[in-house]
């Protein structure tokens, strides 16, 4: 979707991502097989994978500079909000309706794509210049390897990996790991539920801090919280510090969600801004892929919560340390 936005547009990949997750999310209530169910999940993969980056550059290319990374990162705090919700909506409509009636609700964002078609313009970074635009996806894709752009994606694709890696590892087995530390799975809902709120507060912090002090200086900062909170989390042995660990963890490591989201689209030029982006988010995928794999296979061996945990906040500095090597600073940088 990445190759597409930089073809047909970002708002018209924007549409028909939002209408690929939200039907095949509605759609899902209806399967009666594993096999179906997992066709539309693979599906509903695709379109939020796709529309994350679309999104996200759409909006960097329709701001000024002085006030673009803080409009994107605070685009993404919506995701956030969304989390919130889903997390209520588990927790209160799942054990009286059951899991059907929550994917049909999930479904209600398709009906937003009507006023998108109508009310929302396209950027007008890509229309101006669309028409100019002579390139092929292929030509399009070696140039993220070009000797231009080459160090650019290089720190995109390392630094998505990492983040996307220890997130996904981390924030899907939340609620288990809860379990295993000895907490009921009930209680585990209500303190995610609690931690999921400390995002927004990393979001809006991030927000403020990218435009005063650079896009680097929020990733790095925020990345290596992230992964000072990961080790604490892993390691807590009372509630408060597990509480207080998971808070600083969903804090820190939301606002470097937001701080990335921001950072990734101001790396290439319009013509390729899609494609870069929405490679780069794709790399992040596999991380997001192998995470979870990773801490069931080390669950199922009884390794440590503590080690597992351990991983993921070496992972994290990784990223931190690519990104303050070979990042740029692109604060206040006029978009070409």
């Amino acid at each position: 979707f990445g190759l597409m936005a930089d073809r047909i547009g970002r708002k018209n990949v924007f549409i028909i991502t939002l209408l690929l997750f939200s039907v095949g999310s509605g759609a899902s209530a209806l399967t009666t097989s594993l096999a179906a169910f997992l066709v539309l999940r693979f599906f509903i993969g695709a379109g939020l994978g796709g529309e994350l980056p679309v999104a996200s550059t759409l909006v960097s290319e329709s701001v000024s500079a002085e006030n673009r990374g803080r409009i994107v990162v605070l685009l993404e705090s919506f995701w956030a909000g969304g989390w919130l919700v889903a997390a209520v909506i588990s927790y209160f409509i799942i054990p009286r309706f059951g899991w059907q009636i929550a994917l049909i609700i999930s479904a209600i964002p398709a009906l937003y794509a009507l006023y998108l078609r109508i009310g929302l313009p396209d950027s007008p970074r890509f229309t101006a210049v669309k028409e100019k635009q002579k390139t092929s996806m292929l030509e399009n894709l070696k140039k993220l390897f070009s000797k231009e752009y080459g160090r650019q994606t290089a720190m995109l694709w390392i630094v998505w990996f990492c983040v996307v890696f220890s997130y996904y590892g981390m924030f899907l087995w939340l609620p288990s790991v809860m379990v295993m530390k000895g907490f009921s799975l009930i209680k585990s809902f209500q303190y995610v539920l609690i931690m999921t709120i400390a995002q927004l507060p990393g979001y809006f912090t991030a927000a403020w801090f990218i435009e005063k002090l650079g896009r680097k200086f929020v990733l790095v900062v925020y990345l290596i919280g992230t992964a000072v909170s990961a080790y604490l989390f892993g390691t807590a042995d009372t509630t408060a510090m597990l509480m207080t660990a998971g808070i600083l963890l969903s804090f820190f490591n939301l606002g470097a969600w937001g701080g990335l989201y921001a950072y990734s689209p101001e790396q290439y030029p319009t013509i390729i801004r899609g494609t870069g982006t929405g490679f780069a988010a794709a790399v992040g995928r596999i991380g997001g892929v192998l995470g979870p794999l990773l801490v069931g296979n080390l669950v199922a061996q009884k390794v440590a919560i503590s080690t597992i945990f351990m991983i993921f906040c070496i992972s994290i500095l990784i990223g931190a340390f690519v990104v303050f090597i070979l990042g740029k600073e692109t604060k206040n940088k006029e978009l070409v």
